[in-house]
């Protein structure tokens, strides 16, 4: 039984080796000579020009927690798409209640001028 694990363990590895190797290169063979100018901090080629704790309007969030939703019920839609011929009548029926709940609250959302972006 165990061996039936054996690919998914080469696949693994391969993909560890993969992601780890190129910085355990670079770490290891690279030269290493710190200076002030490389240990500064970096932005856009200029020095930064606001304290870098500002707060971030609320707006930004609110359409970033939007998208992780809308992103979220495609997620959902792919997998019922593919049993929906096993699962029937009732799976179709509960998929039209999820995606009306989300349109009804995407429809709110537009309302109250959270996709607005002054």
């Amino acid at each position: 039984m165990l061996e039936q694990y054996l690919p998914i363990l080469i696949f693994i590895a391969i993909g560890v080796a993969i992601g780890v190797g190129p910085v355990l290169i670079g770490f290891l063979l690279a030269p290493h000579k710190p200076d002030s100018e490389k240990n500064s901090p970096f932005e856009c080629g200029f020095e930064a020009f606001e304290d870098t704790r500002m707060r971030f309007d609320v707006r930004y969030y609110l359409v970033a927690i939007l998208f992780i939703l809308f992103d979220l019920e495609i997620a959902f839609l792919f997998p019922w798409a593919v049993v929906l011929d096993t699962i029937g009548l009732f799976g179709y029926v509960a998929m039209m209640i999820f995606l009306g709940i989300l349109v009804v609250g995407f429809i709110y959302e537009w309302k109250k001028g959270a996709l607005e972006w002054e």
